[in-house]
């Protein structure tokens, strides 16, 4: 197979694809329907038209029927009145009227067979027609009904097109959901464990509580320095977490002195 026929017969598959698929046997059984018509309008016009042309022949016959006997008359009137003569050429010219006559008989008995066969054959395509547009109906209520079943079933299977992209929304909406939960639980550890500092704290990372509690820390502290400057022992003096000790510890009284 030579080049050009490869891709001619590429071509005719791929376009035969596309037309199927937009191809909807709803349209194409309507216009076959409407086709059909058209073929059933122009039969009956043939057979308008084929019993016009018998009817003007029958008035033609009718006339000539109506002159040929009027010159059989004339012929007898001139035997009676002794006119051989006349009664000789009005016998010839009944004769040629009752040819034409003749002639248009045989046109006649044609037109009347075509007519007839005209008739028969616009009666037989009115009932295929007929039989045609019922069965085109159910077929197309056929095919609508599967065509709507088939969308029922591929909504809810979820593949069709538009629920197919619902999906993949949706599963991009609960990847980023996931992920933000995940980052929010990853801050929350950070923060915990004092990687992260926490910016709704106030400044220096004490709330009113800590600082409460360092005030009345710092005031024990100086009742502490008080209780030994009165012991005569230098606050400076005392190691450092053993100031409040001292101040708790009971003053030792000088030697030789009682209580």
């Amino acid at each position: 197979m030579s080049m050009g026929s490869r891709l001619a017969l590429i071509f005719k598959a791929k376009a035969n694809k596309v037309l199927d698929k937009a191809e909807d046997p709803r349209e194409t059984l309507d216009y076959s329907y409407e086709k059909q018509l058209e073929l059933l309008t122009k039969v009956r016009r043939g057979v308008a038209d084929v019993a016009t042309s018998r009817k003007r022949l029958e008035i033609q016959m009718q006339q000539l029927q109506g002159s040929a006997d009027k010159l059989q008359s004339q012929a007898q009137q001139a035997v009676t009145a002794g006119r051989d003569d006349l009664a000789r050429e009005a016998l010839t010219r009944r004769a040629a009227v009752n040819q034409q006559l003749v002639d248009l008989q045989t046109q006649h008995a044609q037109l009347q067979a075509e007519e007839e066969k005209l008739t028969t054959a616009s009666q037989r395509l009115q009932a295929k027609v007929d039989a045609f547009r019922t069965r085109k109906e159910t077929i197309k209520a056929t095919y609508t009904a599967a065509e709507a079943q088939t969308k029922i079933g591929e909504a809810m299977s979820g593949i069709s097109e538009e629920m197919g992209d619902v999906g993949l929304a949706m599963q991009r909406a609960e990847d980023k959901t996931q992920q933000m939960q995940a980052r929010a639980s990853a801050v929350d550890e950070l923060i915990a464990s004092g990687a992260l500092d926490d910016a709704s704290q106030p400044l220096g990372g004490k709330d009113d509580i800590q600082r409460e509690l360092d005030s009345m820390s710092a005031g024990s502290n100086v009742e502490a320095e008080l209780a030994a400057l009165k012991a005569g022992t230098p606050a400076a003096a005392l190691p450092s977490g053993q100031e409040a000790a001292a101040a708790a510890e009971p003053q030792a009284a000088p030697e030789g002195t009682t209580k």
